[in-house]
């Protein structure tokens, strides 16, 4: 039986490091994102603060399995810069994260391997100062229950410990819970087999 991947890493918080080769200066930035808008929000700022930088490369993954990313040369050669940076996300396997790399020339060429090791290194430092965290991916499930089956339903949600996000006891009582993704289908199963109980999968 396929096991059903329900986590991966990512950052919590943000960081930023400083990367120095040669006689050019590396700022580096590493922040934890959720969505495109997000990455724009942190672009933007950097750019007006560090206008006479010569490069404001970046990359960037989202989605829980990095399935959405991106990478920006910002002038720099072509793939020496935001492929490096994205490199370092897909090899420790980091998403919702956006990493920026701002360039401040400082005289001397540094040629394309002297590039790509730079942005590469500039990256991880910026990953090394950052905090590392798992997530999962979640399962939320909407139970509507008469008060007459509570027990059945608390004995599941003893027995498969789901994170309880909300209830309502009444007459009617419902319950929103969140679960793995890997343990979703158990708890649907078991709690469909409650008597008159009303289950859904929310988005």
């Amino acid at each position: 039986m396929e096991q059903i991947k329900d986590s991966y890493l990512t950052i919590e918080g943000n960081s930023e490091a400083i990367f120095k080769e040669r006689s050019s200066k590396f700022l580096c930035y590493a922040f934890h994102v959720e969505s495109e808008e997000e990455i724009a929000a942190y672009l933007e700022p950097l750019r007006k603060k560090y206008y006479d930088a010569t490069h404001h490369c970046y990359a960037w993954r989202l989605g829980p399995f990095g399935e959405r990313f991106r990478a920006n040369d910002d002038g720099e050669p072509s793939s020496t810069a935001g492929k490096p940076i994205l490199g370092q996300l897909l090899s420790r396997e980091i998403t919702n994260c956006l990493i920026v790399v701002v360039r401040y020339f400082g005289g001397t060429k540094l040629g394309v391997p002297g590039l790509i090791a730079a942005y590469k290194e500039s990256a991880a430092a910026a990953l090394d100062a950052a905090k590392i965290v798992e997530r999962t991916v979640d399962t939320r499930i909407k139970i509507d229950y008469s008060y007459v089956v509570m027990n059945d339903v608390m004995r599941i949600i003893k027995e498969e410990q789901p994170t309880i996000e909300e209830q309502i006891f009444d007459n009617l009582c419902s319950m929103t819970l969140s679960v793995r993704n890997s343990k979703a289908d158990i708890v649907l199963g078991r709690l469909k087999k409650v008597e008159g109980a009303t289950v859904d999968v929310l988005e």
